[in-house]
Parts: C-alpha cells; sequence; structure tokens
C-alpha cells in the first residue's frame, strides 16, 4: 500500500515529464517499472467506473485523509497535465464510518455542481485552516460558507441516491483491491502500489497511462 510521506510539490511535474521522455528514448528499452512492485495489473475482467472511451484516471481518496490533502493539489495539477483523450476522476472511499460524512459531501457537490470550486478547499479548510470538519452538520456548515444552500447540501448528502451511488462505488473499489488512499487506478486495469514519494506516484500514472494511450 501507499506508503506515507511529505509532500514534494515543487519538482512533481517536472519530474514525470522527464521520466515519461526517458521511458521512450530508446526502442526496446526495459520497463522503468515492474508489475507487483510499483504497479498491480488487476485480475480480469477490468471494471471502470465509467463506460467513456477515454484513458480512465481514476483517484480514490477521502476528505479525511490528510495524506490525500498533501497530494489534491499534485493530483489538480496532474490532471491539467493529461491529453485530451485521459479523463481524471474523484471517487471517495467510506472506508470507516467517521469517512462516510466525507463521502456523502463528495456526491452531494458533484450532484450540486459545486465540486470544482470547493474540492480543494475543503481540504484546505479542515487541514490548514483546522475548521472541525468530520459530522455531517459541519460539512453543512463549510459548505454554507461556500454560499451553497445547506439544506439543498443536507438533501443531496443524506438522500437514497447518494446512498446507492457509494454502495455501488465501494464496491468497485473494494474489487479494485485498494486499501488505503491515495490510490490511483487506471482504467480497471492497473493501481499504482509501491511507490516511496508523490513525485514517483505520479510517474507511474504517466507511464501507464501513456501505455494505454498506445493500446498496449
Amino acid at each position: 500500500m501507499f506508503q506515507r510521506f511529505a509532500c514534494s510539490r515543487v519538482l512533481i511535474l517536472l519530474a514525470g515529464l522527464l521520466l515519461a521522455t526517458a521511458c521512450t528514448a530508446k526502442s526496446g528499452a526495459v520497463d522503468p517499472y515492474t508489475d507487483g512492485a510499483e504497479y498491480v495489473t488487476l485480475p480480469a475482467p477490468h471494471q471502470r467506473y465509467s463506460s467513456e472511451g477515454k484513458v480512465e484516471v481514476v483517484e480514490v481518496f477521502s476528505y479525511g485523509c490528510i495524506h490525500c490533502a498533501h497530494f489534491a493539489p499534485v493530483a489538480d495539477a496532474l490532471a491539467k497535465q493529461f491529453p485530451k483523450g485521459v479523463e481524471f476522476k474523484l471517487l471517495p472511499a467510506p472506508f470507516s464510518a467517521e469517512w462516510v460524512p466525507f463521502a456523502r459531501a463528495f456526491y452531494a457537490a458533484r450532484q450540486l455542481g459545486v465540486l470544482d470550486r470547493t474540492h480543494l478547499a475543503l481540504f484546505q479548510a479542515k487541514f490548514e485552516q483546522h475548521y472541525p470538519i468530520n459530522s455531517m452538520n459541519e460539512l453543512a456548515d463549510f459548505y454554507a460558507r461556500a454560499g451553497v444552500d445547506r439544506a439543498a447540501f443536507m438533501q443531496a448528502a443524506t438522500s437514497t441516491q447518494t446512498t446507492d451511488q457509494m454502495k455501488s462505488d465501494l464496491a468497485l473499489i473494494q474489487k479494485w483491491q485498494v486499501d488505503g488512499t491515495p490510490t490511483i487506478v487506471i482504467n480497471g486495469k492497473y493501481r499504482v502500489a509501491a511507490v516511496h514519494s508523490y513525485d514517483e506516484m505520479v510517474a507511474v500514472t504517466q507511464w501507464l497511462v501513456k501505455r494505454e494511450l498506445a493500446g498496449k
């Protein structure tokens, strides 16, 4: 599982781009990463999060995870680097009773169309500004401060639709054999595994995406 470490944000994209270039420098060069080490090929049949044709990169995360908070701006920058044939998605992991409210908040924000402007802000409020954000009421207060109707948020977060989506997504997370966060899964086929830094996580992701785009 993903080892816990401090986030290195300055060199992240440069390291990934340099590594992607190095991978194609020589014809027939040995792969820089090993199946079963830096990444894992998941058992078939492979199941994607959606049926869209683009190469799919999914980050399994939680707003309750400080490592996800550290990785969030890196993931945001990474998502903006992908070509048109690649789509980055977020998938909340309700791994515990304490994390269920965070998953519900994600689905509500997405349903209400405010996810883009609240995703990083929630991490910042919880882990940098140290707001007490854990319960549904505290989460509702956060979204209200962000200009979201509190009642509409609570209705969306606690709806049957959200509960069903959360259960379905948890089953997929389990199928992908994800046991910690943040974890990246590519096309429901590869799971980034034993990496030692966020730089390496990004580099492995970019390499696997390139392989999928090439049809390997």
